[in-house]
């Protein structure tokens, strides 16, 4: 397995991509935008050049590193060697439905499709396919060259020999595999979700302040980030999409997201990618949002 694509160029795909290439792989990055292409390839040389200043790989490593990556618009002609395709797209499932469905089509019969989706269920996506026994969830974590986890989500259908072969692939990118079975949420989400979405309660009934409630977590449990900073990096959309998904998943109100989530993210305030959330951001700079300071 020596060609891989990554289907979607922002965060996570480039992320995805940079470190497949790192570790000797020829990527295929495809994305419908150039102008994305163009951005997830300076981030990559961004991030590789942050390697370097910390000692982790040499300017050779690096210049080795961007030369195995390949852009494309063209998903047919992106994917046509692909021994694996990772999708990063966004988090929808109907946008999922019709990439899987053309990687279906313009894939080789023995190319292994892997999402990296945070909570939509494989089985879901496999369906759309000819292939479900090859259909597996590959959930690397934020931001990707740094963190070692990766969930490896089994579908209803996911042979064991599709799991073993993405299992020891995992290994080899200096990662963690762990593997999980195909319920919303996984497991990182089952458990991460509900205690930003209680974070979010905690404040919503004033019980403490952002900071307060941040400090806690951090302070206490240790957190390298408070739950509000978390939802906020992560996206609060994202957040609201993830309570969702468990909520309809196990029609259990305690995964119902909190109102003032709900209304945060109606309102736009998607969190540091829209400069708004629980705290605002100005460049390097972070304050708690207007609306959640104290008066003194």
């Amino acid at each position: 397995m020596k060609n891989i694509a990554v289907i979607g160029a922002g965060t996570m795909g480039n992320g995805i991509a940079h470190v497949f290439a790192q570790y000797g792989y020829q990527v295929a990055l495809i994305d419908l935008s150039i102008d994305s292409l163009a951005k997830a390839l300076t981030n990559i040389e961004k991030n590789l050049d942050r390697q370097i200043k910390k000692e982790i790989i040499s300017e050779e490593d690096k210049q080795n590193t961007l030369t195995r990556i390949r852009t494309f618009t063209n998903t047919e002609e992106g994917v046509q060697n692909a021994s694996l395709v990772i999708e990063a797209a966004t988090e929808n499932p109907q946008i999922k439905a019709a990439i899987f469905k053309n990687l279906d089509e313009f894939c080789q019969a023995d190319t292994i499709l892997a999402t990296n989706t945070s909570s939509i269920s494989i089985t879901q996506i496999a369906s759309v396919t000819q292939r479900p026994e090859k259909v597996i969830g590959m959930h690397f974590m934020n931001p990707v060259p740094v963190m070692k986890l990766v969930e490896v989500i089994r579908g209803y259908a996911t042979s064991d020999e599709t799991t073993s072969v993405i299992m020891s692939l995992t290994e080899k990118i200096d990662k963690t595999p762990v593997e999980v079975n195909d319920y919303p949420g996984f497991i990182s989400n089952r458990i991460l979700m509900p205690m930003i979405n209680e974070a979010i309660y905690a404040l919503y009934e004033g019980v403490a302040g952002v900071e307060e409630i941040d400090a806690v977590m951090k302070l206490g449990m240790a957190h390298p980030m408070g739950p509000l900073h978390l939802a906020d990096f992560i996206g609060l959309d994202v957040c609201k999409f993830i309570l969702e998904v468990l909520y309809q998943g196990f029609g259990n109100s305690k995964y119902a997201p909190c109102p003032l989530l709900v209304n945060m993210v109606n309102a736009g305030h998607l969190g540091a990618k829209t400069g708004k959330g629980f705290y605002e951001y100005k460049g390097k700079e972070m304050m708690v949002a207007a609306r959640f300071r104290k008066a003194h």
